[in-house]
C-alpha cells in the first residue's frame, strides 16, 4: 500500500521507501458491521483466542517485511493518541483486498 507522498506530492511511497515504523496495538476490532446504522454491531468479531493468533500472525508478517515495529501488550487496556497527518483515511477490507 502506497500511502506517502512522493517528491511530486503524489501518494506513491510504501512505508519501507520511506524508512517507516509500525506501532501495532491490539486495541482494535477484527470486525465492527455499521449497515444499520451507527451504532456499530460486534457479533461478528473474532472472539479474544482468535484475536490473538491474528495479531501475532500480523506482526510476524510485518517483521518479515522488514518493517521496525513495536507492539502493545495483547488485551491491555492503553491510552492511544492518533494523529492523522495525512489528506486521506483508508478502510481495509480484508473480503476485497488483493493478494
Amino acid at each position: 500500500m502506497r500511502v506517502f507522498a512522493d517528491d511530486n506530492q503524489k501518494m506513491n511511497l510504501a512505508l519501507g521507501a520511506v524508512n517507516g515504523e509500525m506501532l501495532v496495538v491490539s486495541q482494535f476490532t477484527l470486525l465492527a458491521d455499521t449497515d444499520s446504522g451507527r451504532r456499530p454491531s460486534f457479533t461478528q468479531a473474532a472472539p479474544p483466542d482468535l484475536a490473538r493468533r491474528l495479531y501475532e500472525y500480523f506482526l510476524s508478517l510485518v517483521g518479515k517485511a522488514g518493517v521496525r515495529v513495536e507492539r502493545g501488550e495483547f488485551g491491555a487496556m492503553m491510552e492511544v493518541e492518533l494523529v492523522n497527518d495525512g489528506p486521506v483515511t483508508i478502510i481495509l477490507d480484508t473480503a476485497n483486498l488483493k493478494k
